[in-house]
């Protein structure tokens, strides 16, 4: 453990590492978008593939591999992985389907309400005491669902995907035995032999994408690059900032997403989406104010 991390600070690199990382994430949809034509799973496959020279070259440079070694003798920490890289891609593929399918507005709301997810998991899974403005915060995210659940005539389905995806590979993500960078080379590990298998049957069956035209061949490659450099990015931004402020920073992408999504997907945000956005914005303000009461009394 760094020095700045057992003194509790934020620094400037750690600042620049988990800025870049929420900006990519929040421009990822643009890229997607290009892909759009190119089924989920295929796309996700790719995600997997390309990841692992990105991810392993960033371990070799650190010279870390020798963790990720020691994690793949023990069945305990590979069983783990798999659930958590079981997780990831199932949020990787409905993130992809929802900006293909034009509902990159609910991806946002599915990555607001995460937070106010996890904290309810960490109530009534590990026992954590949550406070008058927690219940709150989730009290209201359940109006807001409500609202969208009556105006839509369905729950918002995509949203409620990605809340619970992310939140469950979080829970399962703090009890990998591993650090962050190696746990993400982990997972993406152990998906490749289904990912290069999925990959070998579209090209064998024609229907494919990779190697057929110049421009779907390097999207699909770069997949690798977008998936992978803000992971690295935030999993090392995060050592060299407080939990507090990367808590607040976790608002960066979802935001950027739902601008995205009205001003360049022109999608419709409609009076239920009018009143429902604002009432997960109160419920996240509600969330933050004792992190930001924690940073005023650390500064």
């Amino acid at each position: 453990m760094t020095q700045t991390t057992k003194e509790n600070i934020d620094t400037p690199q750690g600042l620049a590492f988990a800025l870049s990382a929420y900006f990519l994430w929040g421009f990822l949809p643009l890229y997607m978008k290009m892909v759009d034509h190119i089924p989920a799973s295929e796309v996700v496959a790719h995600r997997v593939l390309w990841s692992v020279p990105v991810a392993g070259l960033v371990l070799i440079l650190l010279r870390r591999t020798k963790e990720l070694r020691a994690a793949f003798k023990s069945p305990k920490t590979v069983l783990l992985g798999c659930m958590t890289a079981g997780l990831v891609s199932l949020n990787w593929g409905i993130y992809v389907w929802a900006i293909a399918n034009d509902q990159a507005l609910d991806a946002a709301l599915g990555y607001y309400i995460n937070p106010l997810f996890s904290i309810l998991l960490g109530a009534l899974l590990l026992g954590e005491r949550l406070t008058r403005l927690q219940w709150s915060a989730i009290a209201l995210t359940a109006v807001a669902i409500a609202i969208l659940t009556i105006e839509n005539g369905r729950l918002p389905l995509v949203a409620i995907a990605l809340m619970l995806t992310w939140g469950f590979y979080a829970l399962f993500k703090k009890s990998l035995p591993v650090g962050p960078n190696q746990g993400f080379l982990l997972e993406v590990l152990i998906l490749t032999p289904p990912a290069l298998g999925y990959v070998i049957y579209l090209a064998v069956t024609g229907t494919g994408h990779l190697f057929t035209g110049g421009m779907d061949t390097l999207l699909l490659m770069g997949c690798g690059v977008v998936t992978a450099v803000p992971l690295l990015l935030y999993a090392n931004g995060a050592k060299l900032l407080r939990l507090s402020t990367i808590g607040i920073m976790q608002y960066i992408a979802p935001t950027m997403i739902m601008l995205i999504a009205v001003f360049v997907f022109d999608e419709p945000f409609g009076s239920a989406r009018a009143i429902a956005f604002p009432l997960i914005w109160a419920a996240l303000v509600l969330y933050s104010i004792p992190m930001l009461r924690q940073m005023k009394r650390s500064a």
